[in-house]
């Protein structure tokens, strides 16, 4: 049994982070609850995609950014988005989170 078999099994595969350092940072200004997933609006610090891991008091996934309520591929230096993440980062407004590639 491998490192990320192991992980599965205990529940922690979705804490599971690939990258050393951190690729972005994310400057929290709203939490949201939409539809029952953790929805973050904030500024971007670098570049960020879907799939991407967000480090908070968590680990969560982002499922989707949006900038002005349209979905977009990706969010860059300076970009106000929304993350709408799977799992929960335990996040507060001001709170500056690390990005990981996954």
């Amino acid at each position: 049994m491998g490192l990320f078999d192991f992980l599965k099994r205990s529940g922690e595969a979705g804490e599971f982070i690939a990258s050393r350092k951190p690729v972005a940072f994310f400057k929290v200004e709203q939490t949201l609850n939409v539809l029952g997933r953790e929805t973050l609006v904030g500024t971007v610090e670098g570049i960020i995609y879907p799939g991407y891991k967000v480090k908070g008091r968590g680990v969560a996934i982002i499922r989707e950014i949006q900038r002005e309520r349209k979905r977009v591929d990706f969010a860059v230096d300076g970009d106000r988005v929304a993350l709408i993440l799977e799992g929960r980062t335990g996040a507060k407004k001001g709170d500056i989170l690390e990005i990981y590639q996954s």
